[in-house]
């Protein structure tokens, strides 16, 4: 189907659609690229994939023309018109949301199907975005979207996939890892986009793991107190969440008082999390 639609350079310049800084938008118009994306993302025919900030469409050709029906969410009106004609290509296939990702409610959108998240994600938005997915897919079981293909700059897919004790070990590290397992498909360099970005990117792959979060926002407070004073020891850092229960908290973890947050495992702090919530629960001040 793609091969019957006009070059994406031409789209872009009859829908007047050159690139905003402020939405954080860089186009990928090499369809080379956006079919690794789709392959990456094991995308087969029937999937129902949400993707968020389709541009002019390069990644959505990719989508559909594997077999994905796709839910296209854009915030940036000038880019509907060309967005629609890829759905007329594709009948049935494309629906358009004019809105911001933030906003939406992606359980309602996909009416109770299981859907994949891919997207060339606004790197303004993109760990927020990421964040907010998690914290949605431990609401629910089976998950809702047992497998996400996302493009961060390379600076920030290298914070999703560090392990402890090295310099890009912190709070995003652990979301992520607690919240699903994430892997590097492949980095792309700064002249694969239009208007190319300062820095290089990398699609990162999340799957679901078995592991169940109770409570993500009990993650979220532990992480964000442990790693806001990094180079504080966790008896001072986390000592206004936990208080006198600090110490059952921390041995409970596998973890010593005098420890910085960049030493703790994943588990360990998943274990902190969940102590964090009981103690909030008895305290009458859960952070849900």
């Amino acid at each position: 189907m793609t091969e019957d639609l006009p070059p994406l350079r031409e789209v872009i310049a009859r829908h007047d659609l050159g690139a905003k800084k402020a939405l954080g938008q860089h186009f990928l118009l090499d369809l080379n690229i956006t079919r690794k994306i789709a392959r990456a993302a094991e995308i087969a025919l029937g999937d129902l994939v949400i993707e968020v900030g389709p541009g002019p469409g390069g990644l959505t050709r990719a989508l559909l023309d594997a077999g994905a029906e796709v839910i296209a969410i854009e915030r940036d009106r000038r880019c509907i018109g060309a967005l629609e004609e890829l759905g007329a290509a594709f009948q049935g296939k494309l629906t358009l949301i004019e809105d911001d990702a933030l906003r939406i409610d992606e359980r309602r959108i996909a009416s109770g199907r299981q859907a994949k998240i891919v997207a060339n994600l606004p790197y303004n938005i993109s760990t927020e975005l990421l964040i907010k997915w998690l914290k949605a897919n431990h609401r629910e079981d089976p998950p809702l979207w047992p497998l996400m293909a996302l493009m961060f700059q390379k600076e920030v897919a290298d914070r999703i996939l560090a392990a402890p004790r090295t310099k890009d070990y912190g709070r995003l590290s652990v979301i992520a890892q607690a919240g699903s397992i994430p892997s590097r498909a492949f980095d792309l360099p700064a002249r694969a986009f239009t208007p190319p970005p300062k820095v290089s990117s990398s699609v990162v792959l999340f799957r679901m793991s078995a592991t169940r979060i109770a409570n993500m926002r009990a993650l979220e407070a532990v992480t964000q107190a442990a790693f806001g004073q990094r180079r504080k020891m966790l008896r001072s850092s986390l000592k206004s969440l936990f208080g006198e229960g600090l110490g059952d908290a921390l041995r409970g973890a596998g973890a010593a008082e005098t420890m910085r947050a960049e030493e703790l495992d994943v588990d360990a702090f998943r274990r902190l999390a969940t102590e964090f919530d009981r103690q909030s629960l008895s305290g009458a001040k859960s952070p849900r």
